[in-house]
């Protein structure tokens, strides 16, 4: 799903890899955001029972000791559950990253299922800043002049996207507005909803004429006629 709502929970992860088959989660940091206004907070470091790579430390800060005394995954993601609810969850590039690490933590260590919906920022941001050319958190919140000063843990990356997240709201809304007017015509770079993977379809030309492709491409390989 990619819309702006006023009632969610954003949530970030921090990981000692990018693979879930194989990583581990040893941050988990959420914000409840009532009216769009922040209600609430769950943070806690994970104890992977693992080391914890170099290259991951390197990223986010986290070592070994810093989790030694720190919940298992199974008290760590109940209790980022029951603080999410049923609320919508909101992240950056948690499509293909972060609800990929929960969905797995969920069934493995609690044998229950994530049902929540979810918004990824970064496809939301890809339709409202088509400018830019990166979208990662830090360049969004550059963007909007957020400081991005301790991005990479957990608590922060959430606080920054919570901002990111109101500001494309913002524009979210004049795109609504223009396109209930008329003036939202389809062109070059309007994006539509993909209904496989609720990432971004994008209007390109092909060697037979336009058509609508997923922008998750190639995790996502849905296009339809234009």
């Amino acid at each position: 799903m990619c819309k702006y709502v006023p009632d969610y929970v954003v949530f970030d992860l921090e990981t000692t890899g990018v693979c879930c088959d194989r990583d581990a989660i040893i941050e988990i940091s959420a914000i409840k955001v009532t009216g769009g206004k922040r209600a609430g907070e769950y943070s806690t470091l994970v104890n992977p029972k693992r080391p914890i790579p170099a290259r991951a430390t390197a990223v986010n800060g986290i070592t070994d000791d810093m989790v030694a005394d720190a919940p298992g995954i199974k008290e760590a993601i109940g209790g980022f559950m029951e603080f999410a609810g049923s609320s919508i969850l909101v992240g950056h590039n948690i499509h293909t990253f972060d609800m990929n690490f929960a969905y797995d933590a969920a069934w493995l260590a609690l044998e229950k299922e994530l049902r929540n919906d979810y918004v990824d920022t970064l496809y939301m941001a890809r339709r409202c800043l088509p400018q830019l050319s990166h979208y990662k958190l830090t360049d969004i919140s550059e963007y909007f002049h957020i400081s991005t000063e301790g991005a990479h843990r957990a608590l922060k990356d959430c606080m920054m996207n919570q901002e990111c997240y109101e500001e494309l709201g913002k524009l979210w809304k004049i795109q609504e507005e223009k396109a209930a007017e008329g003036k939202g015509e389809e062109r070059e770079g309007i994006a539509l909803e993909c209904p496989r993977c609720g990432g971004m379809l994008f209007l390109r030309k092909g060697k037979f004429g336009k058509f609508y492709g997923c922008g998750n491409f190639p995790s996502c390989r849905y296009t339809r006629n234009a």
